[in-house]
Formats: C-alpha cells, sequence, structure tokens
C-alpha cells in the first residue's frame, strides 16, 4: 500500500515541510532540524514540473534530489509534490504540522500559506513559519554558476 508510513499512527506526529533542495543548503538543514523538534519528517520534495511553473528549471533532476534527501538522517519519509497549491496533500495525509521559511508570506507563495492555514485548521493542524536562513538561497546560488 502506497504511503504505509504516513498512514501508521506511531510516526506521529508527523512534520511535513517542502522544498526544492535544488541544490540542498544549509538553509533547508535548518528547516529539517526544526521540523525534527514536532515529530517525524515528511519531505514535500517539489517535481522538475512543479519547479518549473514557478522558477527556473532544476540543475539536479528530482530521483537524485529524492536520493539525496532520504540519506539525511533527519528525514523521515519524502513524497512528491507537484505544485505550490500545498491542499492536496494536506487533505489527504491530515499533517500535525506544515514547516515553511517564512519568505513564503509574501510573494509566489503568500497565497498558500494562507490557504494551508485555514485548512489544517479543520483538524488541528498547525502552520509553523520558520525564520529563513539569511544569505543563502538556492536561486542564487544558481546564478552564481553562470
Amino acid at each position: 500500500m502506497k504511503h504505509e508510513f504516513l498512514k501508521d499512527n506511531k510516526n506521529r506526529p508527523l512534520a511535513f515541510t517542502t522544498m526544492c533542495a535544488d541544490p540542498l543548503h544549509h538553509g533547508h538543514i535548518n528547516i529539517l532540524q526544526e521540523a525534527k523538534k514536532y515529530g517525524s519528517v515528511i519531505v514535500g520534495l517539489m517535481t522538475d514540473d512543479a519547479i518549473k511553473n514557478y522558477k527556473d528549471p532544476p540543475l539536479i533532476a528530482f530521483d537524485n534530489r529524492l536520493k539525496v534527501l532520504r540519506e539525511l538522517k533527519t528525514v523521515s519519509y519524502v513524497i512528491p509534490v507537484m505544485s505550490i497549491d500545498f491542499k492536496l496533500v494536506l487533505a489527504e495525509f491530515k499533517f500535525d504540522f506544515f514547516l515553511h521559511g517564512d519568505d513564503w508570506k509574501r510573494g509566489v507563495q503568500a497565497k498558500s500559506r494562507i490557504e494551508a492555514i485555514n485548512l489544517m485548521s479543520k483538524w488541528g493542524g498547525k502552520v509553523i513559519d520558520v525564520p529563513y536562513t539569511e544569505g543563502i538561497s538556492s536561486s542564487d546560488l544558481k546564478k552564481s554558476l553562470n
């Protein structure tokens, strides 16, 4: 059966976070470490197509980013995420916590944040805004390669 880990109550509470991890950097590690304080860390890894819908195409293919995340001791489970509209995945798994960098309070993801807060309140889930790690950005790292 698909996603047994997420359906087994012994793994709760579930602390969900999303990322592109393209490339993975210490800002991602900071949010993963914060998520670990709340429970089993579930990473919603953005697919290649999802990334292309709101920023430049990824440098690293989904399967390779997935391989890296699965090797991190902080990460309990990884699921693919198809969009920055997280409603479907949140509703399916009813995560206890959704942690995201607080940079999503403005910009392209601001609407997704409000929708996540409203949806998760229906089952007592909580959105946690984690302070953005200053001085590091996957987008900036990618630009520096050009």
